[in-house]
């Protein structure tokens, strides 16, 4: 109602928000010839133009159209739409207009116009359902969620409510908590429980601080639907095209049953619970360096379903693998629902001695993948510092591992081994520095002591120490093997980084980085070959071009 009145009534540019999500100031416009025509759509007709009713192109150099005065409206046969209700006026300055130009017939085409669009406006029948002060709670509820059902696609989860509050239980209070209640659980709501779980000391919310509530109900209908699988396969054996789906679609969570949900709700949470610890044995400590969300639905759902089996240790490193392969295949990225279900059917039965899952099969790294990797966009990107933690990388200046008191403590984050204002100073291009295979993860007081020099003048300042102004000791020397210990720790070539020979350490990591992730995800290692040039010196600014041929995939 507001869009319309904004729109069709009101005599002010609109604020509405544009495909890009920026802030935009909009009029909209009715093209007459358009909304006339039997060829074309009427909603083609309608477009919105900026604040100064110009388009224009060629960075604002052009006008395309421009609609900034009435004249110009009636020359180009443009209705403004914010007098849809209103057209008099407009109507009769059109006339005037084109009397004035000797076309007194465009009238004709505007009346056309009014009767044909603009009094669809006028007579349009809005549809309302009224609903008496003593109608009970549980039938508002069912109106909404038929009316609901057959209009807009509404999130899952208000649906849901809908559904369940006819039948007498309160959804969102389950999610959002409950004030009044006297449960302490219930009060905090299943949303916080999980936003609070596991955090570490000092940190405002967990790794769950972002899961939905379609997410929590996705969990529960793979349970659900999984156990109506597996009764049918029990019952007709042989009998395929008659087993239900497993599925984790929107339309599966509308056809859950209140009590499917209450059967596994708890066991769920208890899913994500140990997934947030499963996270923390990963080195995935907080949400922003969790490579998929939409991953913690099947990792929570098998969870749930496999209970006390996931604390053996080698469940728990199967469920690794099959996580990893999902992480550096980037299988979760979108419309993975398929995906979940393999997940629920296959990875439990894996667990008990079946084959290895798709996920597992699918989770390969490609080589050249490392190259084009530089930022959190990537889930591999990442994944691989988690890994790279996991595997037991060391500070450089600390020598600890990054368990979770250390990372934060430490502040650490992901950080570049060759300084970016260093490999800049060496013409060396952007898409070989800001590579993942030139990043490793630091704390905030190495990455401080690193700064933009060259590698062998910080090592050396590690190496070193450094003493205050009364010769009391600020950061003490570290031995040299030690630290190439450290460095080695991270897949770091120590003697390529001490000789700042960027591109004997960018080939060499990279064949590391790719050696870790096939140990971990079970794969062979992809072959790699070095460049047609090989044995020639490549020029000290890697390459005049991209860099990205320093090492190619076979």
């Amino acid at each position: 109602m507001t869009s319309l009145y904004q729109s069709c009534m009101r005599r002010q540019v609109v604020t509405t928000i544009n495909p890009k999500k920026k802030l935009v100031k909009r009029w909209f416009y009715l093209d007459i010839r358009k909304a006339l025509s039997s060829e074309a759509e009427r909603d083609s007709a309608i477009f919105a133009v900026p604040e100064d009713r110009r388009i224009k192109t060629n960075f604002d150099k052009d006008i395309v159209l421009d609609l900034s005065t009435p004249e110009l409206e009636y020359e180009q046969l443009m209705y403004p739409l914010n007098q849809a209700f209103n057209w008099d006026t407009w109507q009769e300055e059109f006339g005037d207009y084109w009397i004035a130009k000797g076309k007194p017939e465009m009238r004709d085409t505007f009346k056309q116009f009014k009767n044909e669009v603009l009094k669809n406006f006028a007579e349009y029948q809005v549809p309302v359902i009224a609903l008496g002060a003593e109608t009970p709670h549980e039938a508002v509820c069912l109106v909404f969620e038929k009316v609901n059902t057959g209009g807009k696609a509404l999130d899952a989860f208000e649906l849901l409510t809908a559904m369940y509050a006819a039948q007498g239980h309160k959804l969102r209070d389950d999610w959002l908590g409950a004030e009044r209640s006297e449960d302490p659980d219930l009060k905090l709501g299943m949303q916080k429980r999980l936003a609070n779980f596991g955090r570490a000391a000092g940190q405002a919310q967990g790794v769950l601080a972002n899961v939905p509530a379609t997410d929590f109900l996705q969990a529960v209908a793979l349970l659900h639907t999984k156990e109506q699988r597996l009764a049918a396969m029990k019952e007709k054996p042989g009998k395929e095209s008659e087993w239900p789906a497993v599925r984790a679609t929107r339309q599966s969570l509308l056809d859950l049953p209140l009590e499917a949900y209450k059967k596994y709700r708890d066991a769920v949470r208890l899913g994500f619970e140990r997934s947030a610890k499963f996270l923390r044995q990963q080195q995935i400590h907080r949400v922003n360096d969790l490579p998929y969300q939409s991953q913690l639905v099947p990792l929570a759902a098998i969870f749930a379903d496999i209970g006390e089996k996931a604390e053996h240790t080698t469940n728990n490193e199967k469920i690794a693998r099959w996580y990893w392969c999902g992480v550096f295949g980037e299988l979760y990225g979108s419309a993975a629902e398929t995906r979940f279900a393999k997940d629920i059917m296959e990875v439990p039965a894996w667990i008990d001695g079946g084959p290895e899952p798709v996920t597992v099969l699918d989770g390969v790294l490609r080589a050249d993948r490392l190259l084009t990797m530089r930022s959190r966009l990537s889930a591999a990107y990442k994944g691989l510092h988690a890994l790279l933690m996991r595997e037991g990388a060391r500070d450089f200046r600390s020598g600890q591992t990054y368990d979770q008191t250390v990372f934060f403590d430490e502040d650490v984050d992901i950080h570049h081994i060759f300084p970016k204002a260093w490999c800049e100073s060496q013409k060396i291009p952007a898409s070989a520095y800001d590579s993942v295979i030139n990043k490793t993860p630091l704390g905030y007081r190495t990455n401080r002591i690193i700064g933009g020099v060259a590698p062998s003048v910080y090592l050396e300042k590690l190496e070193n120490g450094k003493l205050g102004p009364s010769g009391e000791i600020i950061e003490p020397p570290i031995d040299k093997i030690a630290l190439e210990s450290y460095l080695e720790s991270h897949g770091i070539p120590a003697p390529a980084l001490y000789a700042n020979d960027f591109q004997g350490f960018f080939k060499e990591r990279q064949r590391r980085l790719l050696e870790l992730v096939t140990r971990i995800t079970g794969h062979a290692a992809p072959v790699v070959a070095q460049s047609p040039d090989e044995g020639e010196e490549l020029p000290s600014s890697i390459a005049h071009d991209s860099g990205l041929e320093i090492i190619e995939v076979d």
